[in-house]
C-alpha cells in the first residue's frame, strides 16, 4: 500500500497506476479512491498515470480527530502533488472531491495543474442563502448529519438510492452498486464523516473559482438529486473563466458509475485529456 504522512501525522492512501500525464482524482463523500476505479483504469490504459487517494477520515487512510476540513484537504492533496512531484498534471473531482480541487488551486494555485474537471461537483456553494436560493436548505444537511450520528449504515443504503438515481424510472443502476457505496460509506469514520458535511455544504468555494487560469471541464447530471444542478456547475461554469460546461441529460449525481452515463463520461473525459 502506497502512503504519505502529512505535515500533521495523518497516513494518506493513494493509488499510483500506468505512466505518463498524471490524472488526480479526488472522490465524493462519503466514498474513497475504490469508487474511482474504472475510470483509473481508463485512463491508465490510455497512456496516462492515474492517482487517486483516501481523503482523511476516508477509506485506508488516517482518522484523526482534528484537520477534517476544507483547507487541510487541500493541503493533503498538495503534499501528495508535491511529494509525487506531479506536473501538467489534470485534477478531476467528483462532488466534495471538487470541492477539494477548488480549494486546493484556490490555496495552492495552478503551477503543477495542467487541466481541471469538476463532476458532479459542490462548489460554489451548497447551502441556501439569501445570495444564493438555489441552494439546499440547512434542515437538508442536519438530516444528513442525524444520519451519520444514528444508524449510519442503514442511512448510507438509503442515501445510494439518490445517489445513483435509483428512485427513478428505468434507472440502470445495479445493486452491486448501491452495495458498494454501503461498503465504502461504511469505512469512513464516523468524526470524519460528520465534520465533512459543514464542509461540502457550507464551504463558500467562489473565490477559490476565479483562480482557475486553465482549461475547465464542468459536467453535471441536470436530475442530481444530491447537487442541485441550478446551484453548482450552472454558477461554476460562469465564475470560471472560459469554462466548458456539459449537462448530461437526466444524469444522477453518481454518473461516473450508471449505464450510459459513465460511457459518455469516459468519452468526454478520455477527450479533455486528449485535447
Amino acid at each position: 500500500m502506497a502512503t504519505l504522512t502529512t505535515t500533521d501525522g495523518t497516513e494518506i492512501f493513494y493509488k499510483d497506476w500506468g505512466t505518463g500525464r498524471p490524472v488526480v482524482f479526488s472522490h465524493g463523500w462519503p466514498l474513497n479512491a475504490d469508487a474511482w476505479d474504472d475510470q483509473l483504469h481508463l485512463v491508465a490504459t490510455h497512456g496516462f498515470r492515474a492517482i487517486a487517494h483516501d481523503r482523511r477520515g476516508h477509506g485506508r487512510s488516517g482518522q484523526p480527530w482534528q484537520g477534517n476540513d476544507m483547507d487541510t484537504y487541500a493541503d493533503d492533496l498538495a503534499q501528495l502533488m508535491d511529494a509525487l512531484d506531479l506536473r501538467e498534471a489534470v485534477l478531476v473531482g467528483h462532488s466534495t472531491g471538487g470541492g477539494e480541487v477548488a480549494r486546493y488551486i484556490g490555496r495552492h494555485g495552478t503551477g503543477r495543474v495542467a487541466k481541471v474537471v469538476l463532476l458532479s461537483a459542490v462548489p460554489p456553494l451548497m447551502l441556501k442563502t439569501e445570495a444564493n436560493p438555489e441552494g439546499l436548505s440547512r434542515a437538508v444537511f442536519e438530516g444528513i448529519r442525524a444520519g451519520v450520528a444514528g444508524d449510519r449504515s442503514q442511512f448510507y443504503k438509503d442515501l445510494s438510492e439518490t445517489f445513483y438515481g435509483a428512485n427513478r424510472h428505468g434507472s440502470a443502476v445495479s445493486p452491486g452498486v448501491r452495495e458498494a457505496f454501503w461498503l465504502w460509506s461504511m469505512q469512513v469514520g464516523v468524526k470524519g464523516a460528520y465534520d465533512c458535511v459543514k464542509e461540502f455544504s457550507e464551504t463558500d468555494f467562489t473565490e477559490d473559482l476565479k483562480r482557475f487560469d486553465v482549461p475547465t471541464l464542468i459536467i453535471h447530471g441536470d436530475d442530481d438529486q444530491i447537487v442541485p444542478f441550478m446551484a453548482s456547475a450552472q454558477k461554476s461554469a460562469k465564475l470560471v473563466k472560459d469554462a466548458t460546461l456539459k449537462i448530461y441529460p437526466g444524469a444522477p449525481h453518481g454518473l461516473f458509475a450508471v449505464g450510459s452515463y459513465k460511457d459518455d463520461l469516459h468519452a468526454d473525459l478520455l477527450a479533455f485529456l486528449n485535447s
